[in-house]
């Protein structure tokens, strides 16, 4: 899985491991597994980053208080 970064960078997401699984799992409390992944690694020192997703482009934008927000 990779995520489409400005600039043709292109974040590969780690392999899920046991404690990836345990701590998604844990903190939903959906039973359902997801990676995790740190925002940091995301918008690698940017504010905003495009992603492109099912033929749609979205916008994930890091606001002044450290908030997420992601627009279509």
């Amino acid at each position: 899985m990779s995520i489409a970064l400005p600039a043709s960078h292109t974040l590969s997401l780690p392999a899920r491991t046991p404690a990836h699984t345990q701590a998604a799992s844990g903190s939903h409390g959906t039973g359902s597994s997801a990676a995790s992944v740190n925002s940091t690694e995301i918008l690698r020192g940017q504010k905003a980053v495009e992603i492109n997703h099912n033929g749609s482009t979205y916008r994930l934008q890091a606001t002044r208080l450290g908030k997420l927000i992601l627009t279509k």
